[in-house]
This record gives structure tokens, sequence and C-alpha cells, in this order.
């Protein structure tokens, strides 16, 4: 199976160079000469797209400075890590070439329309790191300025958050700082990539969610709907960029719950009639339409992407029909009963292949075969051992020509021994759970049953005839229910080191589908007509449904060693970045990783944060109340939400298959921030600001809230000290110091050799500071907890 190299190596990294040293040196010097050459073709480049450039008055300036500007265009017009990917999408839309990714279409679509704002026309392929944009004539700055755009934007969002759950400026001032100078959040950002878009709507979500919280006394006001339907939106939005949208779709969702259980206490002395008008609002807000906008990106996706690409071969027959110009409608051959054809496996992409051999009489561990033929999977294309003959079977066979469609029962031929393919209830050599495949005389009569299978389409392709390169199906036999299959395993010597092939009992296994290659003496287009060359239609959502159902099973394929892959536990403290990016010539490289000091200290956040509200479960217990009831509400509810949070968008990787990277950590880290300016003010600030949301009761509270027992509110208002400056300042000090010292990291700027031994730090594999590691910890695993 062809498939689609954005997705099967997209954390494979790039092929590494088998060039001598000397000669990837003699190129890079190229590079920096072809740097200087793109010096005019960089100011033109600006002139015609609108970039603004501190360098416009190069003319006037001397040779020198010219150089130095010819390095600094090598530097930040060469593109970096997942650019790749994500420039060949942007390009793939604009050419309206079907494309397949994991991730939902939102983020990409942004993209798309910032580089058709500006006249791009997707004609640069990205096809390798370090390519230049420059020479390619790529307008970089503005694309990178969409992300950059977006993770400026989560800062003011942050100190929002902070100032409406009802904090002390001095501590949403304290958190917004952190989060501004977190070395991973803003090299994220700088870069054609999507977390910056994901955290944007991820923070959206929860900020509105927040002053719906506050609204909470005007319920039904517009206001109150005015909000409640924006966390809904920005929750949709959020699932758009990427699937772990879904965490925060999961917070909401939960936190919803929760509301909806305490309004059904009889306590609140709400009518049930009430409560259900809550639930019908809260349904449309937060389910329907935020499905409906989930729904509305891949409709824009589906229109823009109707010719045929690189994304065709991972789609169902059905689906490659409705796209443009698609090679395998095109080539597609029908089958007809007495065809002679060339079967492969789906997954491994060999063929269903027999000889003469015989399978041993026993094996190595000492089972019992049939001692009959060999039937196994061909990797050799070519071989004639691959042709089988399809036979109608039944009372109906005639002479004339007859199309072979889903559910009629079979019989295959092998061409070159002529024998009919069969299986029977003997354990294959490999899966003793499995029957072995073998081949049987054509007369034999006793075998006749053995020989039927059942031809069975995947549901997309139901109601269509048989054809070539298009149809998934599977062979059922008839007498046992078992389902053709293959592996990659392969068989010792006695089997000339064939794939595996047996019968699968679990017919539901993907790993059953299989496809026909080739029809002997048959070419294609030969028995078509001009209707049958015309795009076929599908609904949208059956194509919807469809991508879906590929998207989760590719995510979970996506498990091929990278060097920068890490474990969630080595998140915690970030003893393992990405290289993004890096040049031998002026030892310049972009590292990924956090601040270390804002890390741990969020990391010692959660740890008192779980102490302190241990503790005070315990006091409470035992009959002391230490803490304020209004400062232990809002540690509890505000704090605990963003706990939740944190919680949901971290623990969840623990159990994932997949490859994953330190990016990965990021909405986890934004949230993080929040929670440590939540533990911030519980230590360093006296008392909190109470209520945070108005008291303003409108008609229908009055009305309908009818408590059994008054709530008892008390007032209080957060009173800053010595202590409270000082720690602040300490620490955002620390935020600020840390962050200046990766600078060269984060932005890629030229470093001398010393200089990348001093940032190697807690083991970082950084390029040119070979065998100088500061700090450097233990490998963690899962296990150390």
């Amino acid at each position: 199976m062809m498939t689609d190299t954005a997705v099967r190596k997209r954390h494979t990294g790039p092929v590494q160079s088998k060039k001598p040293v000397a000669v990837k040196e003699e190129e890079d010097l190229k590079k920096v000469n072809a740097a200087n050459t793109s010096f005019r073709l960089l100011l033109e480049f600006e002139q015609t797209h609108l970039t603004v450039s501190p360098f416009r008055q190069a003319n006037t300036l001397r040779a020198s400075k010219e150089q130095t500007y010819a390095q600094l265009t090598v530097l930040f017009s060469v593109f970096r890590f997942d650019e790749v990917h994500f420039g060949k999408f942007l390009g793939h839309y604009l050419k309206r070439a079907y494309f397949f990714d994991v991730h939902p279409p939102l983020a990409k679509l942004t993209l798309t329309a910032a580089g058709k704002l500006i006249g791009y026309d997707g004609h640069f392929d990205f096809a390798s790191i370090g390519d230049n944009y420059i020479e390619n004539r790529v307008p970089h700055v503005f694309l990178r300025s969409v992300p950059a755009t977006f993770g400026a934007l989560c800062v003011p969002i942050v100190y929002l958050i902070m100032r409406d759950s009802g904090y002390n400026y001095l501590t949403c001032l304290f958190t917004t700082t952190m989060y501004l100078f977190d070395n991973a959040l803003v090299g994220q950002s700088r870069l054609i990539l999507l977390d910056s878009q994901l955290i944007f709507y991820m923070l959206c979500t929860i900020y509105s969610y927040v002053r719906f919280s506050k609204a909470r006394h005007q319920e039904f006001s517009a206001e109150w709907y005015t909000w409640l339907l924006a966390t809904g939106v920005s929750m949709a939005m959020t699932l758009s960029v990427k699937m772990v949208g879904l965490f925060i779709v999961a917070a909401v969702g939960l936190a919803t719950i929760s509301d909806l259980w305490n309004l059904m206490d009889v306590r609140r002395g709400l009518e049930l009639t009430h409560v259900a008008k809550h639930f019908y609002a809260r349904a449309v807000a937060l389910i329907v339409i935020p499905t409906f906008v989930y729904l509305f990106w891949f409709w824009i996706h589906f229109s823009i992407l109707d010719t045929s690409g690189p994304g065709d071969n991972f789609m169902s027959a059905a689906f490659q029909a409705t796209l443009k110009g698609n090679p395998l409608t095109e080539q597609a051959i029908k089958i007809y009963y007495n065809d002679s054809i060339t079967i492969q496996h789906r997954d491994t992409e060999n063929f269903l292949f027999s000889w003469d051999k015989t399978y041993p009489l026993r094996y190595d561990d000492g089972r019992i075969s049939s001692k009959g033929y060999q039937v196994s999977a061909n990797s050799d294309a070519n071989d004639e051992g691959n042709i089988w003959q399809v036979l109608q079977t039944g009372d109906e066979i005639t002479g004339q020509l007859t199309a072979v469609r889903h559910g009629d029962i079979i019989q295959l031929r092998h061409v070159k021994t002529d024998r009919l393919l069969m299986t029977h209830d003997v354990a294959s050599p490999l899966l003793p759970t499995n029957t072995e495949f073998t081949t049987a005389e054509e007369g034999d009569e006793e075998k006749y049953e053995d020989t039927l299978f059942e031809l069975r389409f995947d549901v997309l392709d139901l109601g269509r005839q048989w054809q070539s390169q298009m149809i998934h199906f599977q062979l059922i036999h008839v007498p046992t229910g078992v389902s053709m299959f293959s592996q990659t395993k392969k068989w010792p010597e006695w089997g000339g080191y064939k794939h595996d092939l047996n019968g699968n009992k679990k017919i539901i296994d993907r790993a059953n589908r299989w496809i026909v290659k080739d029809v002997i003496g048959r070419e294609p287009g030969e028995d078509k007509n001009e209707d049958e060359s015309k795009v076929d239609s599908m609904s949208f959502l059956q194509k919807f449904l469809e991508l879906q159902s590929k998207m989760l099973s590719e995510n979970n394929k996506l498990v091929a060693e990278h060097p920068y892959m890490s474990a969630p536990i080595s998140w915690l403290v970030p003893t393992k970045g990405i290289s993004y990016w890096h040049s031998p010539v002026s030892k310049s490289q972009i590292y990924l990783s956090g601040n270390v000091v804002g890390w741990v200290l969020g990391l010692a956040c959660i740890a008192i944060y779980c102490g302190i509200g241990l503790a005070d479960i315990v006091a409470q217990r035992r009959g002391f109340d230490l803490i304020d009831e209004p400062v232990r509400r809002r540690f509890q509810y505000s704090g605990g939400f963003l706990a939740l949070l944190y919680a949901l968008h971290y623990l969840p990787f623990y159990v994932m298959g997949r490859a994953l990277f330190l990016h990965h950590y990021l909405p986890a880290v934004t949230i993080l921030y929040m929670l440590m300016g939540a533990v911030f003010e519980f230590m360093f600030i006296d008392g909190t600001t109470s209520p945070a949301s108005s008291l303003v009761r409108n008609e229908s509270e009055m009305k309908n809230h009818k408590p059994k027992v008054a709530p008892h509110i008390t007032t209080m208002r957060s009173v800053l000290t010595k202590t409270s400056y000082i720690a602040a300042a300490v620490i955002v000090i620390a935020q600020i110091g840390f962050f200046i010292w990766m600078v060269p990291l984060t932005y890629g700027t030229s470093m001398s050799s010393e200089m990348v031994k001093l940032h190697q730090i807690f083991g970082w594999e950084l390029h040119f500071g070979k065998g100088t590691f500061l700090f450097k910890w233990p490998p963690l695993s899962h296990n150390t907890c």
C-alpha cells in the first residue's frame, strides 16, 4: 500500500546524510555563499510581500555588514522540523490536492487563508529541513506571523482569566509574566506550527467558561447566553485544531455535570422543569452547536480538496472515486469470472502466493501440519506464483461475461499449479489459533466445501462491481468463517522465507483487507463508458466519518522511534527537548525546551496544592478551621478547576501508544502557570477578593431559586504585603534570567562551542557540544514516579 509520506514519516526525522564530513562542510559553505547572492532576492521579496526589514538600506552598508546580513538570511530564512509537513499541507490546499493528516483542518486552513491573502500559490514542496525560503520565494515572514500572532494573543487572555477569576492584580501580572517568558511557548509560536492556535482556543474556552460562571446569578440573560455559547464555540475550535482538544471538552463537560448536579440539589429549591431548562440550554450550547462548528471545518476541507493528491491511498475506493483525476479510478479494471488476477495484502503489500512445496509434517514446536501445499504471501510482485483465476460457483454458471460482486461465493484457482485455494481446521505454522491455508486438486469432491470463499467488500464499497486497485475486500471461508490474513513475520527455510498467511478468526481485524493489484491480459479503461469516467458523489457525513476513523487509527500508528521523542514523566522537568534546526557553519540551532525555573516551580506548586488541600480536609475533620472560608472557596473551586484542566491535559499521555514529544505538554504548561498563580496568591497574599462575581440576581433567579437555607456570603479583600512583592520579584527575575540565558537556543542565534557546552544542561543533546553535560539527570521511565 502506498502511504502519505507526510504522515508515515512525520516523526521519523530527516534521513541522515551519508556524505563524508568534508563534503558536508563544503556544501555548508556553498549555502553561505548562496546566502550572499540572495541579498538582492531578499530585498525584492520583502518589497513584493510587504515584509519589514531593519536592513532596507543595506546597499549603503559596508561589505562586512552585507556578509553579516547574509548569514542572518541563512539563519532566519530556512524552514525547520514540522514546518516541512504543515508547509506541504498549505501547498496541497492551495492546489486543491487531497492530502491526509491526523489533525483536524482548522489551523491548517487558517495558515492557508494567510498564504492566499498574500498571493502565495503553494509552488514550494517543502522537501527537507533547511531549504531556503527566500530562494524559493515563500512568504515565510507572513506565514510565521500567523502562529506568532496567536501566541501573542494568549498573553492577555491568561491575564483576563486570572483577573475574572477574582485574583489580585499582582497575581495576574505574576502569572502573565511567567507565561510570557517561557522559552518553549515562545519557540513553538515562532514557526509554522499548530500549537499556538491550539492554546489560543483552549484559553478562549477557559475564559468564556469563567465569564459564564460569573454570570450565574443572571441566568438566561443575554450575557449568560453569550458566554455559554462562546464556551461551546471556543471548545469546538480547540478540537478543530488538534484531537487533543478533547481534553478541554472533557474538562468543560465534567464542570457542567457538576454544575447541573448542584442545581438538582433539593436544598436549592429549584423545580425539575427549571433544572431541565438549564440542561437543554447547556446541551444546545455545549453539544449541538460545537458539533456543527466542528463539522463546518471539515465541510470546508472537503470542498477545497476535490482533486486527487498524496492522501488518496488512505481512503476507501468510494471516497477516492469522488476526487478529480484519481489514478486508481483511471486505472481500475472491472473483474469478471474466469479473469486471472493478483491479490495484494493491504498492509504488508505482499501477494497471495502458492507453489509446489509442502508444509513439513512436524513443526519445531511439535505440532503436526496437513503436509499440504504451501500458501503464503510473496514480496516479489513479478512471480508467476501470484496469479489466481476467479471461478464461479453454484448452479447458475453460464458461459456469459459475469461481473463479480460483493457477497458472491467464489473459488480461486492457482494458475501455475492448477489447484484450488482452501483452508481447513488445521493450525497455521506460526499462529496455532489461526487456520492453515493450502490448495486442493480441482476435482476433489471431498474438499469442495473447503474451497469456497465469500467475497466481502468494505462497507463503503458495497453496491460496486469488483475492481482492481480500488475495492478493499476480505475472503471469508464459508465452512469455518475465518478471514484470509497475512503478517510481516516470515516462515523458516522450509517455507522459502515467504511471509506468513493464515485464516484469522477475528474477521473485524483491519489486517484482513486485500485488493486486486492486476488483472492479467486486461488494460485500464477498455470496458468503461463516459458515465463511469465521471467523478462519483458521496455524502458529506460518509466522508466525515471515514476520515475521522482514519485520523484516529493512523494517529495510533505513529510509533516509529525518533531521537527526540520523550516520555511524559520527562516533561515535568524538561530533561529532553527537540532539536528543530541547526547550522554547522554558524553553530546556531533552535532547541525547544521549557523554562526550567517555571516548570520546576510549577511541579512544586502541584505538590503544594495537593498537600494544602489534603491538610485542610484533615484539619476540618478534626474540627480545626485554619483557612478563611472565602480563601478556601477560591482555592478549592478556582484552583480545583485549574488542577482538573492540568490533569486532563497531562495524564492521558501516559496511556497513549503513539510517539510523544515535548510540545505535547505545552497546553498543560499553560494551565500550570495559572495554577501557579493560584498557589502564589494563597501563599504570599493575605486573603482574597471575594466574591468574584456579581451577586445581583435577575428576575429569573429571584423567581425560581428558593433555597431552603440562605447561603452565607462573606466578603473579603486581598491585601498585598512586602512579602508579596518580594516573592513575585524574585521568582519573575529568575524566570526572565533563565529565559535570557536560553535565548540563543530559542531564537537560533550564533553560538560558540563554549556557549553550546554551557547550555548543555540536564543531558540536553545539543549539536556541536558533545561530551559535556551539566546537571545530567538519570534516565526517567514511566515507572519513576
